[in-house]
């Protein structure tokens, strides 16, 4: 079954009812209004045809955020063919493993804005372009061969994976409902310019940061890579929605706070949100009083097109849940996990934002998504009894010290509450038959806080078997592009600090 609502008609309407109207600017000097936009995606399309795309093909997009990728992305759903967008910073070996399993027809590069773009591009052999829609390079890498299904627009690749890659396949369903949904909760219209640094080839910046400005007519302003100070001059210029992951907010206040303000003095800011990781009441109190706006927070992943729910707090509302559902999104608890019980269990999801299933790969998709629709999330939460969810960490994240459940997300948010501290990750190491807790702490820059005095500030707010055994500090946790702290990376890279 088709459905007829398409991934593209956002901005398809947006350029019927207001093309004159600013859509995208960038890093690269593009300042982009929707015919503008309209007439970039035009440009593309020929191009992508010329090269031997047809309806149902896959096209690799190798980008970094900006104007050209935008037209990259909304020309193939108008093609009717499937997106992959991959970060260019991804290395070559795992963007050869990403093209081995699609089996894209063409792989286009961002070369003109990003110089990991460039370096895929040299690698790749592909051929240069010029036009409305910017630089790109351009490689042909498989021959036609069409998937019948039509729903897909977007594959995504999510990050971490390892071993046979998993493409979540997302519907112009999918993306329909998430940019409204996105659009709503951000009460997104024209005239707004929304901060966006969160990478298109990721789902936070594709689905709620993208598209839905384009289903609300607003302007996205791009930006390749997170700067703290780029995101402060953003800010004085007009940024009205910002979007963020807890270290971009911890690292502006920083920013803020060295030049001398305990404030931010913007009169344009009218919507915070930060994803990525639960929210301490006490870091919320600190960044509400910072922007001086509620500070939202919201769950979900790449599976269910970014959001399952997302707060509506007012200032000074100490929630600190990730909401209720959206609307249309059904949640609930399966105890029968570990670490589950009373309440407390797997979070399991059903609407129209979850996935189709992992492209080419029947088998992984039975192990999450049921035949009646309901998808596993391999996250630990509970239902409050206002409705509201609670994250508690992922099953497989989930600590047994000496026999208790612990939770890295209470651990790092005890962490996260001393002032020196921009972020941290707590995982579980076996040691002696027993899982040790190993905390991982980025500091600020400048600050001289000590591991023996971070002990002591947790020590007034975790019980015994909660405290961390051992606390690296360090000036930079391995991340994604994202600014998701890579868990899985921790050990190794800090392999000699911990002997």
């Amino acid at each position: 079954m088709t459905t007829s609502a398409r991934w593209h008609d956002f901005m398809d309407q947006q350029i019927a009812a207001q093309p004159t109207a600013p859509a995208v600017t960038d890093d690269t000097g593009a300042a982009w209004d929707y015919a503008r936009l309209g007439a970039a995606c035009d440009e593309m399309q020929a191009l992508l045809h010329q090269n031997g795309v047809r309806p149902g093909d896959r096209v690799l997009a190798l980008i970094e955020n900006s104007a050209a990728a935008l037209a990259i992305l909304f020309a193939t759903s108008r093609m009717g063919a499937v997106a992959i967008p991959v970060n260019a910073r991804q290395t070559a070996a795992e963007v050869a493993r990403i093209m081995a399993h699609a089996e894209p027809v063409v792989a286009v590069m961002t070369s003109g804005a990003s110089r990991d773009a460039a370096a895929h591009a040299a690698r790749l052999g592909a051929t240069p372009a010029q036009g409305g829609f910017g630089e790109v390079h351009i490689a042909r890498t498989h021959p036609s061969a069409p998937d019948d299904d039509r729903d897909i627009a977007v594959l995504i690749y999510t990050t971490g994976t390892t071993g046979a890659p998993k493409g979540v396949m997302m519907t112009h369903a999918n993306l329909h409902f998430a940019g409204l949904a996105a659009r709503g909760y951000r009460s997104l219209a024209p005239g707004h310019l929304v901060y966006g640094v969160a990478p298109m080839a990721h789902v936070i910046g594709l689905a709620s940061m993208m598209t839905a400005s384009m289903a609300g007519g607003a302007t996205v302003r791009l930006e390749a890579r997170f700067s703290v100070e780029s995101l402060y001059t953003a800010l004085q210029e007009g940024v009205t929605h910002l979007p963020a992951v807890p270290q971009m907010h911890a690292l502006l206040m920083q920013h803020v706070q060295a030049r001398g303000y305990a404030t931010l003095d913007s009169p344009f800011l009218r919507y915070v949100s930060s994803g990525g990781a639960p929210l301490d009441p006490a870091w919320k109190r600190k960044a509400e009083a910072f922007y001086g706006l509620p500070l939202q927070n919201g769950y979900g992943m790449t599976e269910t097109t970014a959001a399952a729910s997302i707060t509506h707090s007012a200032l000074g509302d100490p929630d600190v849940s990730v909401g209720p559902p959206l609307d249309g999104v059904s949640l609930r608890i399966d105890e029968d996990v570990p670490g589950g019980g009373t309440g407390t269990g797997e979070v399991v999801i059903r609407g129209p934002n979850v996935m189709k299933g992992y492209y080419r790969n029947p088998g992984e998709t039975a192990k999450v998504l049921s035949a009646d629709g309901w998808m596993r999330s391999g996250d630990l939460g509970r239902i409050d009894e206002d409705g509201r969810l609670h994250i508690l960490g992922r099953t497989k994240e989930l600590i047994i010290h000496g026999g208790f459940n612990v939770y890295p997300p209470e651990v790092e948010a005890a962490l996260n509450d001393h002032p020196d501290v921009v972020q941290s990750a707590v995982i579980g190491k076996l040691e002696d038959g027993d899982e040790k807790v190993l905390a991982f702490v980025q500091v600020a820059e400048g600050a001289t806080l000590t591991a023996e005095t971070l002990r002591a500030f947790v020590a007034e707010r975790l019980v015994g078997y909660k405290r961390p055994s051992r606390i690296v500090m360090a000036s930079h946790l391995p991340a994604a592009a994202t600014g998701k702290i890579l868990k899985h990376k921790l050990l190794e890279t800090f392999a000699d600090a911990l002997g």
